[in-house]
């Protein structure tokens, strides 16, 4: 479930609880969401995907 894991929002945000944005939550996997539609769907990757994926964002 989704409502027991901590999530953070990206800084490009501003970083403040009303302000709307992408929301990251990190355990043995990778969940984002829309912050505006929060009980909403999420994109779940595995941890080495989301390390493939940062690596590959960092590099462009």
């Amino acid at each position: 479930m989704t409502s027991d894991r901590t999530w953070r929002k990206s800084s490009y945000s501003g970083g403040t609880t009303d302000s709307d944005c992408v929301e990251v939550s990190l355990a043995h996997d990778a969940l984002v969401r829309d912050s505006k539609n929060a009980s909403g769907d999420v994109l779940a990757f595995s941890a080495p995907a989301w390390h493939d994926l940062i690596s590959w964002l960092g590099s462009r």
